[in-house]
């Protein structure tokens, strides 16, 4: 288990570095990131799920110049390793548990906010050293200004991440044996709701005048080709 939760951590460190720091090749979404995570802890299918269902709530928030929204990509690591992990632990399996392993995961998701907070405003304090630095003609300590400012982001993902699994191995193998069977008779409809409310989000920040035309048509879709199939 700890192989698999530093496993976690490092993936959970290049993703959280791609969303906002460096690369920003979009490995940081849930849909790429959770995959990514299940993937190497050798249940991929747990990682697909989990990133269908959660990368349309955050899609309309992007962490985009000031914007700092909660940080969906650890949500989605560590939801997926508390799935796999926790699934282990409890001889338990399902959607059942990846939903629950989510609903703790999304509200920890805040705690990302503030840490990414908090790194933005340390690296806005480094600008005053880079430009000291610059000034007296030093730029391998510019360099290591930014080395600095790519730590705080290193730590706020890993900060994030550890926060989640820690709050989720603190809470699901308590909340398990209350809400398993809850979970078992609402389990469609709450799959289906993720997405609906992703939807009504990314239709609710776009200037489009039918918005609730589109939201409407959409919903009616979903159910068609829920009848259908």
């Amino acid at each position: 288990m700890t192989g698999s939760l530093a496993f976690g951590a490092l993936i959970s460190l290049v993703c959280g570095l791609d969303r906002v720091a460096i690369l920003q090749i979009m490995i940081s979404r849930p849909i790429v990131a959770a995959p990514l995570t299940a993937m190497a802890l050798g249940e991929p299918l747990v990682g697909v799920q989990i990133g269908v269902m959660v990368e349309l709530l955050w899609l309309a928030r992007l962490p985009v110049g000031a914007a700092v929204p909660p940080d969906d990509t650890q949500v989605a690591i560590a939801s997926s390793v508390l799935a796999i992990l926790l699934g282990q632990e409890l001889n338990a399996s399902g959607i059942e548990l990846l939903l629950l392993c989510l609903l703790v995961a999304i509200p920890l998701g805040k705690i990302g906010q503030y840490f990414d907070h908090y790194a933005r405003q340390y690296n806005v304090r480094l600008i005053d050293r880079v430009d000291t630095a610059l000034d007296r003609g030093s730029l391998l300590g510019a360099e290591f200004q930014h080395l600095r400012g790519l730590t705080s982001f290193s730590l706020a993902a890993v900060g994030t991440y550890v926060a989640i699994v820690l709050g989720g191995f603190v809470a699901i193998p308590f909340l398990w044996p209350l809400l398993n069977q809850s979970l078992s008779h609402s389990s469609a409809w709450i799959q289906l709701a993720l997405p609906l409310v992703g939807v009504a989000v990314i239709l609710g920040t776009i200037n489009v005048s039918r918005a609730i035309t589109l939201f409407c048509a959409s919903f009616c879709m979903s159910f068609l080709l829920m009848w259908l199939v």
